[in-house]
């Protein structure tokens, strides 16, 4: 086993460009090997792959496969096997991380630490960034679930506004949220919609998983949080965006907020109206078109009701909160006592305007 060797299973909306992530700041995190898994090779992926080769990722693959890449022009340097036994982390972006942990992951007593996305409920304890990074603990935390890329954003609103950024976390008496999700990411060509689709709640005491997701991060903290979220499927493939409602015990107002969030460097406003907008700005100054900020909250959508209620709406970054997520439960893995000043490489990408 390499002591710093990660290796990223899958290159989906998430993995692509974690991989690209990774490679580009190995140093600085603290990285010596980069290698990722490809299920299947296909010629429309192979200028992807390529690429990702290009930035000094190393391709593993399963024997079966291996010859069908290398047919097609991509070096493959791992059998799958092999890249899991080097790894020091390994880091699933695919929608079967749970299965892949009972199959694959768990007698590897050379991982320090697996993690898996915010669709894999249950893979382990629940992480964002700046939320409750001070409960994790080492060995014993060797799973760890990034949560989804909305269920960030309802968190970091909560800690901002509603928690006065972490220093009262009783102030919250409920939060209400409709999360108006994009169809599809723009490199997906399926799930497009023709238009706003309802979404259900199959939670009856927390709406959709976006709410349960974020009690459960929060009880990590010891909070039991008055939480409930709906969903809606609209037809863009821009970014998600967040309505929330928040009723608080102590008065505030719209300035205290801005404050608030001024204070939280890795919360971002904008004058923007739209979230195209938002997203261009992602597209010409982010990492692979990803803004690392876990949120963007066009402040003239802010409003303060008798005080007490919070109401406004937030745009979710594009997947770019799960990807902070992401480095930085690997770099906690690899260097517990550095994480901070590790990830410091990356706040060129973490905007507080846009």
């Amino acid at each position: 086993m390499s002591d710093s060797h990660v290796h990223v299973v899958g290159t989906g909306t998430i993995g692509e460009p974690l991989i690209g992530l990774l490679c580009r700041m190995r140093e600085p995190l603290g990285i010596e090997t980069i290698s990722f898994h490809k299920e299947t090779a296909r010629l429309e992926d192979r200028a992807k792959v390529r690429a990702l080769i290009g930035r000094g990722a190393l391709l593993a693959a399963h024997p079966e496969e291996a010859k069908k890449f290398r047919d097609m022009g991509m070096d493959v340097s791992f059998s799958v096997e092999d890249a899991l036994g080097e790894a020091a982390v390994v880091i699933d972006c695919t929608p079967v991380g749970n299965e892949n942990k009972e199959k694959v992951y768990r007698d590897r007593p050379n991982v320090k630490g697996f993690i898996a996305q915010g669709s894999e409920f249950g893979f382990g304890k629940p992480y964002a960034r700046g939320i409750n990074d001070h409960v994790l603990k080492e060995k014993s935390d060797r799973f760890l679930q990034v949560v989804s890329c909305n269920t960030h954003n309802i968190s970091v609103i909560l800690r901002t506004l509603a928690f006065a950024n972490g220093e009262k976390p009783a102030n919250l008496k409920e939060g209400r949220f409709l999360c108006m999700r994009r169809a599809n990411d723009i490199s997906q060509d399926g799930s497009f919609i023709p238009g706003p689709q309802a979404g259900t709640h199959g939670d009856p005491l927390f709406g959709t998983h976006h709410a349960r997701d974020a009690w459960h991060l929060f009880k990590t903290l010891d909070l039991d949080l008055n939480l409930f979220s709906s969903a809606i499927k609209l037809n863009t493939q821009y970014m998600h965006t967040l309505w929330f409602h928040l009723m608080v015990e102590d008065p505030t107002s719209v300035e205290a907020l801005i404050s608030q969030i001024e204070a939280n460097r890795r919360v971002a406003v904008t004058y923007k109206k739209s979230s195209n907008a938002v997203f261009s700005f992602g597209r010409d100054h982010g990492h692979f078109g990803r803004i690392l900020s876990q949120a963007v909250i066009p402040v003239r959508s802010l409003v303060v009701r008798d005080e007490r209620e919070i109401i406004g709406f937030c745009y979710t970054p594009q997947d770019g909160n799960s990807l902070l997520s992401s480095v930085a439960a690997a770099t906690w893995f690899l260097h517990p006592e550095e994480v901070n000043d590790r990830l410091d490489c990356l706040k060129p990408f973490m905007f507080q305007e846009v």
